[in-house]
């Protein structure tokens, strides 16, 4: 259990490091995937409980792709304002 706490702290210090559109594009990832997976889940219980795990992956895939997407432009826009 210690290992898996350091471990997970390490992996959110290597992504406060990283630079900003980087740091965006992560934080989206995992919000946009982790609402995708729930109404992936919610959707595919109530139309087919058997394959509902597939449902997480179908609809939670591309969410996190367009979260990614969606904080590397958001944060590369940061990025060049607070250079400007």
């Amino acid at each position: 259990m210690v290992r898996i706490r350091r471990e997970l702290a390490s992996a959110v210090d290597a992504v406060g490091r990283a630079p900003l559109p980087v740091r965006f594009a992560v934080v989206a990832a995992l919000a946009l995937g982790l609402l995708g997976a729930v109404a992936g889940l919610v959707l595919g219980l109530r139309s087919h409980p058997a394959t509902a795990w597939f449902a997480v992956l179908e609809v939670g895939v591309p969410a996190a792709l367009l979260g990614a997407l969606a904080g590397l432009t958001v944060g590369s826009a940061t990025w060049l304002c607070r250079r400007a």
